[in-house]
């Protein structure tokens, strides 16, 4: 949107859980110092839910001059929980962040929020001004802080939820959901034919299905997930991993109990019985 091409995108190497690696920052910004640019780090990466060691990679940044960016669609939520707030520990020394309502906060989808450290360089970044609409220098307008001029009021439904959980509510619904996705991810490995590739560090895990004739897993596993989908019971995605075609879980409902957990385990074991 800002017109920056992708060939001004630089893809960095990861540990083996998808880590940006400290090094490979290092070794990246030290090859052209001199450039602008934006370090883009990511709190739950979406198949695996890991997070980038922000303590670590934040002050390396900041040493060449970089924009840091946080990537949390679901995973700044953490935040909100004494237990998990540790994955986003430095986060804050970050220069802007970026999450979702409609996962988490289980809002309307397309809600989703982006705060900036300098608000002035983030209202020279969206604002816009024309000759035919009138200015006002004191007052907050809300079309100064996003690419949009014309759009509904999508931060009421917001307001009402957080209003409505409450900073214990929201906590609450982050830590059901973390221990709904690894007792899910737990209870189908555990069954036979199945196979855990990453447990849930919070409310995202993955599993795939081996082939009983041990020729191609990868279409074994999407063949089982179409089972299941069809099933009616459970609703499973697929996704490449560590180029593994897998099975993503994820939970973020608000609803979701440990009933629907059992029940979505039943229909992954009957995928796998037929």
């Amino acid at each position: 949107m800002l017109g920056l091409g992708h060939g001004q995108i630089r893809d960095l190497s990861v540990d083996s859980s998808g880590s940006l690696a400290p090094e490979a920052l290092e070794q990246a910004l030290q090859a052209d110092p001199e450039s602008p640019a934006i370090v883009l780090l990511q709190a739950g990466d979406v198949n695996a839910g890991v997070y980038d060691d922000f303590q670590t990679l934040i002050p390396i940044a900041k040493r060449f001059r970089a924009w840091v960016h946080i990537d949390g669609a679901f995973g700044l939520w953490a935040a909100a929980s004494p237990r998990y707030a540790h994955l986003v520990a430095g986060v804050s020394a970050a220069d802007s962040w970026a999450t979702d309502g409609h996962k988490w906060l289980n809002v309307p989808y397309d809600c989703g929020y982006a705060i900036v450290a300098d608000s002035r360089a983030h209202k020279s970044a969206m604002s816009h001004h024309v000759p035919y609409i009138q200015q006002d220098a004191d007052a907050r307008d809300q079309s100064d802080w996003n690419p949009e001029w014309s759009r509904r009021a999508r931060g009421f439904s917001t307001y009402a939820a957080l209003r409505h959980l409450g900073r214990s509510g929201v906590c609450d619904l982050v830590e059901r959901c973390c221990n709904h996705a690894r007792e899910l991810v737990r209870g189908i490995a555990a069954l036979p034919g199945a196979e855990m590739l990453y447990e849930p560090k919070i409310n995202q895990g993955l599993v795939r299905f081996l082939d009983p004739l041990g020729t191609d897993h990868d279409r074994y596993t999407e063949t089982v997930i179409r089972k299941i989908v069809l099933s009616g019971e459970a609703f499973f995605g697929p996704t490449t991993w560590d180029g593994i075609r897998c099975m993503r879980v994820s939970v973020s409902n608000w609803q979701t109990s440990e009933a629907d957990i059992r029940r979505a385990i039943q229909a992954v074991a009957s995928a796998l019985e037929r």
